[in-house]
């Protein structure tokens, strides 16, 4: 895909447009049937454009961030490797078993992990339950 600046001719309307290739605007251009967006004119013609270059300190910027998402990723895997060994999933339920658990002191249930909304841990927080938001990647299983 290439993208080209183009102008009309008959109003001086500056607009982009995407293009297969090169030779696909050119075969376009010959069979008149590229058009001005504001005016219909077929007097279309590309403009000067100057390339867009990533410089070097640029790609490092966008290195060092791809690098320390990953790092960021394999953290949060981790965690959720420690989270799967070590506690009950309780899927959609987990304000009900949340405050089950609080509610019943002799009880020696393992920790839960599962899924809530915003709403409900902050009502859980305000009961005093002790319940965080924890970032999840889920498997890519292709």
């Amino acid at each position: 895909m290439i993208k080209y600046k183009l102008v009309c001719k008959n109003c001086d309307f500056l607009f982009d447009s995407w293009f297969a290739s090169s030779k696909e605007y050119e075969k376009l251009k010959k069979k008149n049937l590229l058009s001005c967006h504001n005016c219909n004119s077929k007097k279309i013609e590309k403009t000067l454009m100057a390339p867009k270059l990533i410089n070097k300190s640029k790609l490092e910027k966008f290195d060092k961030k791809s690098v320390k998402l990953k790092e960021i990723h394999k953290k949060i895997r981790e965690y959720q490797k420690f989270i799967k060994n070590n506690f009950k999933y309780v899927g959609e339920n987990f304000a009900y078993e949340a405050r089950s658990i609080h509610y019943d002191k002799d009880s020696k249930k393992k920790g839960i992990y599962g899924t809530a909304t915003k709403n409900e841990i902050l009502e859980l927080r305000d009961e005093g339950i002790n319940a965080e938001i924890i970032p999840w990647i889920e498997d890519k299983k292709n």
